[in-house]
């Protein structure tokens, strides 16, 4: 299984604010921090933002920041907001499968699908940010130019 890249971009975005500090980086500058275009980036953190997971401020002294329940929040929750509930495998796309009414890999799919999530469900944003990955991260978040 691959995790979209807005998901990948969701999970690394809110690590970088919960190792931000009193910094509140932009989102154009979190965009160039991690390398991927502005409009993917804004389009993500509009959705953490409708989650209530970042606060975005525009304008002078604005910026992103990781709120309470970014920061508690379970990655088994945000992997499966962003990944939707759709199926590893698409058994009725245009050319369905034949197999589909009495298949027995859609359903064992299925459930290693749940135990990945549920594996995840435990883990906050906290604890992605927790010692060594923090510090790490911080040093890698300085972007080129950085003091």
């Amino acid at each position: 299984m691959r995790l979209l890249r807005s998901t990948d971009l969701a999970l690394r975005l809110l690590m970088r604010l919960a190792v931000a500090g009193g910094a509140s980086p932009t989102t154009r500058e979190v965009a160039g921090d991690m390398d991927v275009p502005y409009t993917h980036a804004a389009k993500v953190v509009a959705e953490l933002q409708h989650m209530g997971l970042v606060d975005a401020r525009r304008g002078r002294g604005g910026g992103l920041t990781l709120t309470a329940k970014g920061r508690t929040a379970s990655v088994g929750a945000l992997v499966r907001t962003f990944e939707g509930d759709g199926d590893v495998v698409d058994c009725e796309g245009a050319t369905p499968c034949p197999l589909n009414s009495a298949c027995r890999l859609r359903g064992a799919l299925r459930r290693a699908q749940e135990a990945f999530f549920a594996a995840l469900d435990p883990l906050t944003v906290a604890d992605m940010v927790a010692e060594p990955t923090g510090p790490l991260l911080l040093g890698i978040s300085r972007g080129p130019g950085a003091e």
